[in-house]
């Protein structure tokens, strides 16, 4: 069996679709009576003018009509009823079609998002923002457009072509063959042309999400710009990327806009055999004028809209093309299956254990090697080292965000593998170093973890993480907003927030990962207050680079080279003169004898 990407994209759109497969069917019956309809003025006019011509020998005679003024009358009403019809149907099938291309988008946005969600951030890193946001959009928007208009386009097209080509062949044989003889070409140069087109609107997709991903960052990252003075680069960088999009719709835009000029010669063939083939039959006898003036007309009808199949294979082939990349976004699996095992949070003791833990990034050199850590319920454990020695890779195999490749991690005796992800991580407060505020108000950001919460609740979380009153100064209180990633607030005031909001959240695992990392020394005091009477009656586990944050936690575990090097208290730690006594007196300017003998606070 074919994998999902192999197949055309627009079966895989129609099978996606499945869930509106009524409303597609609807909506197509209703654009295809509008154009059986929109085609039955030629066929009027013709009986039209056979009425005048032949008066009681006209068509609409041999039906009983034969009063000459009657059948006028008789084609009148015909007339109204037929375009009052069409005008029904054509709404009908804007309603349906435009309706189908909103839903479906909001459908898709929703189901690429939600999807994306749910992908591990190892794949994320691989990937950047803005090119996601381009299937998010652009991608999506793209196809949006090709079924408000495109799709009812083409299917009218089939229908004039079948509907016309079919009258053809009734009401004179000998002309048909001549007015649909530049179909088959037209049709082979389309398909050629679609062929030919759908690697060049790959690209242009492709050239859009490096565009965008380009912008983000920038935008992402203008402090940084400017304070480097970088602007003239960057502007080039954005220059550069914006031609080759351009050149890439180029390529697309030259291929495309020869379309139209070359199928309106092949059309001239058949309306000029029309033309002149049918009059020497109306000259002959064997054909009526009635009849001859219907396949002009008609013949028009039937050519002329194939003029369109540039525009339409072009709509088509950028639907497609967008399509192909929100599919292939939707058939990403993840690496890391949910387990089956709920695990409520009033539950959890917060027991967690690394048995003989292995880790690497992808394919990179081994992180973690042979890591146990035993850390008991309750506990205040704080893990150091230096950069790179896999401290914060300890954090994220325990929310999960990676597996490991060696060994397992368990909490309260249970594999996290088998866990429910949403239970796990519920049952996880996290205090990142590299905090993230929502843009919004203040009571938002530290209600995240519970949106339900009281103001009162929400004023004690503020009131532990030692935030309540930097908040109560601010002119709105908790109804201040923070602006995008908090940047109305200064780095203590976001790290204190984040700290409120893992309070709040009240977790039985609480995780500070280099809380203290980039706040003067009065905030990390307060931070460190905080910290201490949020860690009681609950698993801690902090990750630090300031040793002064952890001399109180139970269990001080020094990592080195991913592995265990040292594990004790803080004095019992600087009585070995190890690794820590190093770190220590690098930081503190102070020997491992000397803090000994100096009284802990």
């Amino acid at each position: 069996m074919s994998s999902p990407a192999a197949r055309a994209p627009l079966a895989r759109l129609l099978t996606y679709a499945r869930p509106f497969r009524r409303t597609i069917r609807l909506a197509t019956l209703c654009s295809v009576l509008n154009k059986l309809f929109d085609l039955a003025p030629p066929v009027l006019i013709g009986a039209a003018v056979d009425v005048v011509v032949e008066r009681e020998d006209s068509l609409l005679a041999s039906w009983g009509i034969v009063e000459v003024s009657a059948q006028l009358w008789w084609l009148a009403a015909a007339t109204v009823v037929i375009w009052g019809l069409e005008s029904a149907f054509e709404y009908a099938f804007q309603v349906l079609w435009r309706n189908l291309a909103q839903t479906l988008q909001h459908t898709v946005r929703l189901d690429v998002y939600g999807h994306v969600q749910g992908l591990e951030l190892a794949w994320f890193e691989d990937r950047s923002t803005g090119g996601l946001m381009s299937v998010l959009n652009d991608d999506v928007n793209q196809l949006e457009r090709f079924l408000d208009g495109g799709a009812n386009s083409l299917i009218q097209l089939g229908t004039t072509m079948l509907a016309v080509g079919g009258a053809f062949f009734v009401i004179a044989p000998d002309v048909a063959w001549f007015a649909v003889l530049p179909i088959p070409i037209i049709v082979w140069g389309s398909f050629r042309f679609q062929g030919s087109l759908a690697p060049r609107y790959a690209a242009v997709r492709e050239q859009v999400g490096a565009l965008n991903g380009l912008l983000g960052n920038n935008l992402s990252g203008m402090a940084t710009i400017k304070s480097f003075t970088a602007e003239d680069r960057e502007l080039a960088r954005v220059r550069d990327e914006s031609q080759a999009y351009r050149d890439v719709n180029g390529r697309a835009i030259a291929l495309s806009s020869a379309f139209s000029p070359l199928i309106r010669m092949a059309i001239v063939i058949g309306f000029v055999a029309t033309l002149v083939v049918g009059g020497e039959l109306v000259l002959a006898g064997t054909l009526t004028v009635g009849a001859y003036s219907v396949l002009v007309f008609i013949t028009q009808r039937l050519l002329w809209p194939l003029t369109r199949l540039g525009t339409l294979f072009d709509q088509y082939q950028r639907a497609m093309a967008s399509t192909t990349r929100i599919l292939d976004l939707l058939d990403t699996g993840t690496t890391l299956p949910d387990g089956e095992r709920p695990l409520p949070t009033a539950s959890v003791k917060g027991a967690v254990r690394f048995e003989g833990v292995d880790f690497a990034y992808s394919a990179g050199p081994p992180v973690l090697h042979k890591l146990d850590l035993d850390i008991a319920a309750g506990q205040t454990v704080a893990i150091v080292g230096a950069t790179g020695a896999g401290k914060s890779s300890v954090i994220k195999l325990l929310l999960r965000f990676y597996d490991p490749t060696g060994g397992r991690i368990t909490i309260d005796g249970h594999d996290l593998r088998t866990l429910q992800k949403t239970d796990l991580r519920a049952a996880i407060g996290l205090v990142s170093q590299d905090v993230f505020l929502f843009h919004g108000t203040v009571r938002e950001n530290i209600a995240y973890g519970r949106p339900d919460a009281s103001d009162a609740e929400i004023e004690a979380a503020a009131q532990a993480a030692e935030a309540l009153d930097f908040i109560r100064a601010m002119p709105e209180g908790l109804d201040t907003v923070v602006g995008e990633r908090g940047q109305k607030l200064s780095g203590g005031q976001r790290q204190r927030l984040s700290i409120a909001r893992a309070v709040l959240k009240d977790p039985p695992v609480l995780v500070l990962d280099e809380a203290t990392s980039a706040v003067d020394n009065e905030t990390e005091a307060a931070i460190q207050r905080s910290m201490a009477r949020i860690a009681e009656g609950r698993t801690t586990v902090v990750i630090a680079h300031r040793l002064s944050t952890i001399r109180e936690a139970d269990v001080i575990v020094v990592l080195d080279a991913g592995e265990v090097a040292e594990a004790g208290t803080h004095d019992a730690l600087l009585g070995q003169g190890g690794l820590y006594a190093s770190l220590w007196a690098v930081q503190t300017g102070v020997s491992s004898a000397a803090a000994t003998a100096m009284p802990t606070a």
